[in-house]
């Protein structure tokens, strides 16, 4: 059955390679985002001088959300977007999704441009945001989605059918006519995944659906992005920081850093990168701040020695090698670590996970400690 603007998938025109044959849903090119910090001046604060690297275009103040990102998205492809908070995850689905403006390059999706065919683009997308408070708490979750079906123009009849058959695929059809005020967080971001496919779009953006859920609550929306992709054909972008979530759905995932795509391929294919050999944990308590440092002089040839601090207490913390052989360099490590009066509770040599190819390829932890909401800019 077709609901509101079903049609778009019909008339679409998606971007392919002429070469492989590829037909693309979502197709980016050198697209670039970037923010100018807004200073408050104060009052009489035009009378003020402006700093010489403000004046003369230096980069204080600047940050690149968007660097230069070029990819593509195949049709019925559940793709994720993997990195920490503030690697450019979110501003990349504000672009896809018309919110956000690019400062160069292009994007198309599903055959529309993002800049010149906004009506359209937006008519084949559902949009889903971790967290977000765009729902209306005070109303009911029918009423929501009622509401909603009358900004997309659907017909009465067909609003009343679409609202039902979605709150039934949420399993909320029994607590339906409840104020969202008196939902739980898991149950108001099932109702903001109804909405989105409320006009049944062929392509849906997801921005960190599961942020802030309890574990029950994330399986099931993980199953039910499964099922959308699986059963329906429909295109998904899913963006996470959630390592687990993007290596169970994804069928390819592309590791971002610093607004830069540093890698795209499937996860089998991203964990080759890292060889078993190169590939060391040590779990210990308390280790010092500056414990990176130390063993990176101790050890020079591996490539990447990254702290995991615990997330729970009483629980030990990590320290990751990765690369140049770092089995070989085991012994020197520990040795160090026994030096600094540090208690190791086990030391192994680890299969490959996500976040040890995002180290490898970028020195970086997959979850930045301090940083705020990748929301925030990025």
């Amino acid at each position: 059955m077709e609901w509101g603007f079903s049609w778009v998938a019909e008339g679409s025109r998606m971007l392919g390679s002429k070469e492989s044959g590829e037909v693309y849903s979502i197709q980016t090119v050198g697209l670039t985002k970037v923010f100018r910090k807004k200073k408050h001046r104060g009052f009489f604060g035009f009378l003020r001088k402006k700093p010489e690297e403000e004046k003369n275009g230096g980069e204080k103040g600047i940050t690149v959300a968007l660097d230069n990102v070029s990819l593509g998205i195949r049709s019925g492809e559940l793709f994720g977007l993997l990195g920490p908070n503030g690697a450019g995850k979110t501003t990349l689905i504000r672009c896809l999704s018309t919110l956000l403006i690019p400062d160069e390059g292009t994007a198309t999706v599903n055959g529309f441009d993002i800049q010149k065919q906004t009506s359209l683009v937006r008519a084949s997308i559902g949009l889903v945001v971790g967290g977000e408070r765009t729902l209306y708490w005070k109303l009911t979750a029918r009423d929501n989605l009622l509401y909603f079906a009358s900004l997309y123009k659907m017909p009465r009849r067909q609003a009343l059918e679409r609202t039902d058959e979605l709150l039934e695929a949420m399993s909320l059809s029994d607590r339906a006519d409840e104020r969202l005020e008196d939902y739980s967080t898991g149950m108001r971001q099932k109702v903001a995944i109804a909405r989105a496919l409320l006009h049944d779009p062929p392509i849906l953006l997801l921005d960190e659906p599961t942020l802030g859920l309890d574990p029950t609550f994330s399986r099931q929306i993980r199953n039910q992005i499964k099922e959308l992709c699986k059963r329906e054909g429909k295109t998904i972008l899913l963006a996470t920081h959630y390592m687990e979530e993007a290596d169970e759905l994804c069928d390819r995932i592309a590791i971002m850093n610093d607004g830069k795509i540093v890698a795209v391929d499937a996860s089998d294919r991203l964990k080759s990168l890292v060889k078993e050999t190169e590939l060391v944990e040590v779990a210990c308590f308390n280790p010092p701040q500056d414990v990176e440092n130390h063993l990176r002089s101790m050890a020079p040839a591996v490539e990447s020695i990254i702290l995991v601090r615990a997330e729970e207490e009483g629980k030990p913390s990590r320290i990751k090698l990765i690369g140049g052989k770092a089995e070989e360099h085991v012994g020197t490590v520990i040795d160090a670590l026994r030096r600094k009066d540090i208690s190791i509770v086990s030391v192994n040599i680890n299969v490959p996970t996500l976040e040890d190819v995002f180290i490898k390829l970028t020195g970086a932890k997959l979850v930045k400690e301090g940083k705020r909401n990748d929301t925030d800019h990025a």
